[in-house]
């Protein structure tokens, strides 16, 4: 159907439909002069100036210039039209950054906010993306229990791990020496597998966690990883010898977690709205702080020096802590739905946070 409409000075009118189509019709008889499609039902339509351009916005949430005269479509912004699952940036590299959403993964740059490239694989979710140290490829976690591969760049299919966990693969991350890589799944195990040129490999099944996994980090020298999961535990995990070497339990369902970079310390987060200090070397917890007034947390982020952290959650608020004080520095006021990841860009110039109604914000750190 017809959902937007534009009256021009000379009595010919811009007419914008539900499937795309934006066409120019003559005034008298509405006879149809030239038209374009663009992606997603049209939303809006406006002139500028003259008239001599208009733009176009769609529920795809792409917006459009059209040269009046040529007719011709320039797209000039774009976004995630679905929540936002997680963001990562490539490492020590803040220029670019990666976000999954819905059916697709996109790449964005930092300063110019531009979209790069996108992934699209219609018909499932993307829970969770990690680029390889190496940067070579975009590995993300898919609702149809998928491990997929991508080349940065251009977005081609690497490889592809079929099946590698039963109710959807819901968190993912990597060695940094690139040769394997940790997934988590929605019926709590965890899986670390052999990543070469040609072949991937299952090397070990972990099963402790009941319930979905939300988070894993690995520990630089890739000997231990820690998995965050709903069940309200989270566990670090021996991956030499694929033991668990302690476990933390909390009446919670888990959202995030993160080591300390000096690795003495986790600090974690979710539902229960507190923030817990860890020790792991024997698993008590050192402190709990209040992290929120309301609404589960669901990312947090740590500084390279550890010195400080970022959370946000379901309250819309982004938080800059003090490690050693637990104390909030810093609030970010500026997303309407709830925040599901945020990380600190690498050279700690921005924080980029990420949310369910499909934004992106940068904001200047601190």
């Amino acid at each position: 159907g017809v959902t937007t409409l534009v009256l021009l000075k000379t009595g010919n009118a811009i007419i914008g439909t539900g499937e795309g189509i934006v066409a120019l019709c003559k005034g008298s008889d509405y006879q149809v002069m030239k038209k374009i499609q663009v992606q997603g039902g049209v939303t809006s339509l406006t002139c500028r100036g003259q008239g001599h351009h208009f733009f176009i916005g769609t529920n795809k949430c792409q917006i459009y210039q059209v040269n009046y005269t040529e007719f011709k479509e320039e797209l000039i912004a774009a976004c995630h039209n679905e929540a936002i699952h997680d963001i990562v940036f490539p490492f020590g590299i803040s220029d670019l950054f990666a976000t999954c959403s819905g059916n697709d993964i996109r790449v964005w740059h930092t300063s110019e906010n531009r979209e790069l490239l996108r992934i699209i694989i219609p018909n499932v979710t993307c829970h969770a993306i990690e680029i390889m140290r190496d940067g070579k490829s975009i590995i993300s976690a898919w609702n149809d229990g998928t491990i997929r591969a991508f080349t940065p760049e251009s977005g081609q299919p690497m490889y592809v791990v079929n099946h590698a966990h039963s109710l959807g693969v819901t968190a993912i991350a990597a060695t940094s020496d690139c040769k394997r890589i940790i997934s988590g799944g929605g019926e709590g195990q965890v899986r670390v597998w052999e990543i070469r040129e040609m072949t991937q490999k299952l090397v070990e099944v972990l099963k402790e966690h009941v319930s979905a996994v939300s988070c894993i980090k690995v520990k630089k020298d890739n000997r231990e990883c820690v998995t965050a999961s709903l069940d309200g535990t989270c566990i670090i995990w021996d991956i030499v010898r694929f033991v668990r070497k302690q476990m933390f339990l909390a009446n919670t369902l888990f959202k995030c977690v993160c080591y300390h970079p000096e690795e003495y310390q986790v600090i974690t987060s979710g539902t229960d709205r507190k923030i817990g200090y860890w020790e792991v070397f024997d698993g008590s917890v050192i402190r709990e702080v209040e992290g929120s007034a309301s609404g589960s947390i669901n990312g947090m982020d740590i500084t390279s020096d550890g010195a400080f952290f970022v959370t946000g959650g379901d309250d819309h608020l982004v938080k800059l802590w003090d490690y050693k004080g637990g104390a909030v520095t810093h609030v970010g006021v500026g997303h309407s739905g709830n925040i599901s990841r945020l990380k600190i860009c690498p050279g700690k110039k921005n924080i980029v946070s990420v949310s369910a109604d499909g934004a992106i914000l940068l904001w200047k750190y601190p």
